[in-house]
């Protein structure tokens, strides 16, 4: 049986978000598991917004081919996506955005996402933990070709939610975020063979 490899990050660039740190534990669990695990940060990709005319006059940028050769390396994604105003961040969507652009003609429309198992998590500071954003993520996932697990947790009053070694302080929120990442390492693992 191969170890599946996951991708790990949240749809923030914030030194101090909430969304790095819950990634971050969910990252481990998925390793606890027996993920191969990758975390990447996407501050250090930073991209122009997504411009029709920048990339037909420049092709795509250098870290949008970074992304899109670690996403293609990967068998599943695991984000953490924070919500604003109701959505998903304009970052998050930046780089799924450019990471579904083709490279040569003959490539597979979607090729980075096409046959990619996500789940989903997020923290918010308000009541309803992100969980409006992770319905939009969902959507937009589903429709470019990703498998996204049923199983999802929305961490609200994040603000309170982590200790200072960034773990969770609720014994019942860790379980059930250590469960959509061993889920996600488990669906991998039968599908993988």
């Amino acid at each position: 049986m191969s170890t599946p490899k996951i991708l790990a990050f949240a749809g923030s660039t914030r030194s101090a978000s909430y969304n790095k740190q819950l990634v971050r534990f969910a990252a481990e669990a998925a390793r606890a598991a027996g993920a191969e695990v990758t975390l990447v940060d996407l501050r250090d990709y930073p991209l122009p917004l997504f411009d029709g005319d920048l990339e037909e006059q420049q092709g795509l940028p250098e870290n949008a081919k970074k992304l899109k050769a670690i996403f293609l390396a990967h068998d599943g994604l695991l984000i953490s996506s924070p919500e604003y105003n109701s959505s998903i961040t304009a970052v998050l969507k930046n780089t799924l955005d450019w990471v579904s652009r083709g490279e040569t003609d003959d490539e597979p429309a979607l090729a980075a996402y096409r046959g990619k198992t996500a789940a989903l998590i997020s923290a918010s500071p308000g009541a309803l933990g992100g969980l409006r954003g992770l319905v939009h993520l969902r959507a937009i996932l589903g429709n470019i070709g990703v498998i996204v697990l049923p199983d999802q947790v929305a961490v609200s009053k994040a603000y309170e939610a982590f200790d200072d070694k960034g773990g969770l302080k609720d014994e019942r929120t860790a379980k059930q975020v250590t469960r959509v990442a061993q889920g996600l390492v488990n669906f991998l693992k039968k599908h993988l063979g």
